[in-house]
C-alpha cells in the first residue's frame, strides 16, 4: 500500500479494514421504522377493503347515513346552546 492509497481511503474503507462499521443513527433507524409502518398501514387498509363484508355501494351509504346522523345530532346540539345562551340573555337583561 502506497501512501497515496491511504490518502484516498475514506472513512468506511478505514473502517472495514479495521473489521468495524458505523451504526445508524437514531435519525435513521426513526425514519426506516416509520417507513415499515406506513407500508404495514397502507398492506392492512387495503386487506381491509378487500375483505370487507360489503361492497362498496353499500358501505358508502352506510357512511353516508352515519354522518348525516352525527350532522343532524350536532345542529340539534348547537340548536340547543343557542337557544341556551339567549335564555340566559334574556334573563340577565330582565
Amino acid at each position: 500500500m502506497k501512501l497515496n492509497d491511504i490518502r484516498d481511503l475514506t472513512k468506511e474503507d478505514l473502517l472495514a479494514r479495521l473489521g468495524l462499521t458505523i451504526s445508524p443513527t437514531t435519525g435513521q433507524r426513526l425514519g426506516s421504522t416509520l417507513g415499515i409502518l406506513a407500508v404495514g398501514l397502507l398492506v392492512g387498509a387495503g386487506v381491509a377493503l378487500l375483505l370487507a363484508p360489503k361492497s362498496g355501494r353499500e358501505l358508502r351509504s352506510d357512511l353516508e347515513e352515519g354522518l348525516g346522523d352525527a350532522r343532524r345530532r350536532a345542529d340539534e346540539a348547537v340548536a340547543g346552546a343557542i337557544q341556551t345562551a339567549r335564555n340566559a340573555v334574556t334573563g340577565a337583561t330582565t
